[in-house]
């Protein structure tokens, strides 16, 4: 099954590591990447640029309004993904909780739902 995991960090606080420390944890995650990858669950990350750079898009009534910035008003935002196969729910937490930047922001781990239903969303 396919899960995918939402990386949510708080951009002071990797802008608070040194040089060094960016270093270690980007080395950590690049060799989990590589893990994944090797083991066939991995089948695609991506980090994303700043939430500074976000756009929230709506459209009621017709219109359709653009703001500046993520929709939600919290510390942390989404900082990447990745999406994984697993065999269960439970393979796909651990595989989440062994992302290095789950020590210091938090993985949303969530299954794809495949196809749209017809009775409803959810």
């Amino acid at each position: 099954m396919k899960y995918l995991c939402l990386a949510y960090e708080e951009e002071s606080k990797l802008s608070a590591l040194s040089r060094e420390q960016w270093l270690d944890l980007r080395a950590e995650t690049l060799a989990y990447v590589e893990t994944l990858q090797q083991s066939d669950q991995l089948i695609m990350t991506k980090p994303l640029q700043s939430a500074r750079t976000a756009t929230t898009v709506r459209v009621r009534n017709g219109k359709m309004s653009a703001t500046d910035g993520p929709f939600a008003e919290t510390k942390e935002q989404i900082g990447g993904f990745f999406l994984i196969e697993a065999r269960d729910f439970n393979e796909a937490l651990n595989i989440a909780s062994r992302w290095p930047s789950a020590r210091i922001g938090s993985i949303e781990v969530r299954p794809i739902q495949e196809g749209l239903p017809t009775s409803n969303r959810y």
